[in-house]
Order: structure tokens, then sequence, then C-alpha cells
């Protein structure tokens, strides 16, 4: 095997590559920079400017954060084909966590500039990146909440000792308001759904046979992954701003047609993302009456995550 067919195995072992053409995978394996690193070295620290992505090639790395404390949270390991670094290559934020070999690793290593040019190139790389980034998320924050957990034991209250804080807040709470206008409501302050243009599932249907309407689901990544419209792109609040970059590029693109729904009792997704919707400029925003079920209920097509698609 010559070494620009191994070096395409690497890429195409990261999961993320696919669809590049045969001319783009003989310019990046040209292009890319190998190295070798040492066991136990750190390759960037949280904090550091996004550089560079990281393919590996042999060996393995930890995946790690440290708090102000130094209390430190293991995320992953990954080995050969698996890759990182992409994170603060798209949000253009400083690294999020700490990367260090375990063992004498190699990597393949694409520049910003590289890494950039393959993302304009093939816009549905991007997408593959924000789903996997997505997952990243919902899982360090479990593990974040799971090691906090273990660290601290809350001390047992008593039935009065509990009664007697809340009312002691709702004191305070009550005082401070009676002294400042921009006073702590007592409740969080909801969406009001009258200002909203609803839409339900029969005409909805009827908007994205005409192949001109943009149905989004406002709902967080892992709802998305186990059951959605069939069709829809998942615009999780926590990744708006990616996500809404690579789905609204042009400018015409506002005004199409957007159909929001993703709501549960308890978090209004859906009227939350129509109402930035339409703060960025779009005209013709609605949401779905009713939301995903209100869809099933009409036997109107589905995707899920384990059962297949509908």
């Amino acid at each position: 095997m010559s070494d620009n067919e191994s070096k395409k195995d690497d890429f195409t072992g990261s999961g993320v590559f696919g669809e590049l053409s045969k001319e783009k995978w003989e310019e990046l394996c040209h292009a890319v920079e190998n190295l070798s690193v040492a066991p136990r070295s750190i390759i960037f620290r949280q904090g550091d400017p996004g550089d560079c992505f990281y393919i590996i090639t042999s060996g393995k790395v930890r995946v790690f954060r440290k708090d102000k404390d130094g209390l430190e949270t293991q995320l992953s390991v990954l080995g050969a084909g698996e890759s990182f670094g992409e994170m603060a290559l798209l949000t253009g934020e400083a690294r999020s966590a700490n990367v260090e070999t375990l063992e004498e690793t190699c990597f393949m290593v694409l520049s910003k500039e590289q890494f950039e040019r393959i993302l304009k190139d093939y816009p549905n790389i991007s997408l593959g990146f924000v789903k996997q980034m997505s997952g990243w998320l919902l899982r360090d924050e479990k593990l974040i909440e799971k090691e906090a957990q273990q660290q601290y034991q809350a001390p047992r209250m008593s039935w009065f000792d509990f009664v007697l804080v809340i009312g002691v807040s709702l004191i305070l709470m009550f005082v401070f308001n009676q002294s400042n206008p921009n006073g702590i409501p007592l409740f969080p302050k909801l969406p009001d759904k009258k200002s909203f243009s609803m839409i339900g599932p029969a005409a909805a249907m009827e908007e994205m046979k005409k192949g001109e309407t943009i149905v989004i689901d406002a709902g967080p990544a892992n709802f998305y992954d186990k059951k959605h419209i069939k069709g829809a792109i998942n615009m999780p609040l926590a990744l708006f701003d990616i996500v809404y970059l690579m789905t609204f590029s042009g400018g015409e693109e506002k005004e199409k047609k957007v159909i929001v729904y993703g709501g549960t009792i308890s978090k209004l997704y859906d009227y939350e993302l129509a109402g930035i919707l339409m703060n960025r400029g779009h005209k013709d925003v609605q949401v779905l009456e009713g939301g995903l079920s209100a869809w099933e209920k009409k036997g109107y097509p589905v995707e899920e995550e384990a059962k297949g698609k509908k």
C-alpha cells in the first residue's frame, strides 16, 4: 500500500471525510503534516487557541478537563482512526479541554486553513461534525455532573430546615422586588404564544410538499436522534449559531418559510427558537401546532434512531 493510500485510510477511519473526492484526497495527502509524539505529552491545553485538527494514525490519547480548583474529569480516550480538535475550529473559541498522549502516538495534522477549505467545499462534512459535537456536549455534561456528585454529597436537610430556607428566600425576594423596580421575577417569563403564527400538521405537510419550506427541530440533539420529522434539521439552542450559518448560508434563505417544532411541557424550545429566527430577519416563521405528537397522529413520516424510518 502506498503512503497516500495509507493516509486516505486514516482519514476515512475518522468517520467524517468519506465524501471527499479523489482529487481532494490527493491534495490533502501531500499537504498534511505527520507528527509523532512521546507518551505523556500534552498536545494542547484548555484555553489554547484552536489552530489544528488532528487524526490519530496510531497510539492513544486521553481528553480531560480541569476546573479552577484543579479537579480533573476525564472525558474520553481516543485511538487510531479517531480525530479531535474540531470544536475550537468550528466555534472560533479557545480549546475546551486538554489532550495528552497515553503512549507513543502518531498524528496527521491539518492546519486551520486546510480544515476550513474542506468544510467550504463539502458542507455536509460540517453537519457531520455538528452532530458529533452535539453528542459530545451531552456526554461531557453528564460526566461532569457525575464527577461533581462524587466529590460532594449534600448534607441531609430536615423538613423544618427546608421550609425555613424556602420561606426566608421568598421574604428576601419580596423585599428586594419591592425596593428594586428591576427585581427578580418569582416565575420565569414564558414566550407569549399569541405572538407567534401557528400552522397545523396538515397545512405543514402541504407546505413541505412544495419543496421550499425548511422544517427545524428545536429540541436537544438526543431528542432529535430518538425521533424527528423526516427531513427536519436539528437546531438545538446550544449550537444555534453553528447550525444557523450552515442552514441559512445566503440572504435569500431568509425569504423561505420556516416551520419550527420541538417544545416540551417544561421547555418551549420551539417558541424560543422561533423568536430568535424572527429577530434574525426571517419574515415567515411558524410553529407547528401540537408538535411532533400531532404530526405522528396524522401518520406523517418520521425518522427514528432504532426502528429505522417510517
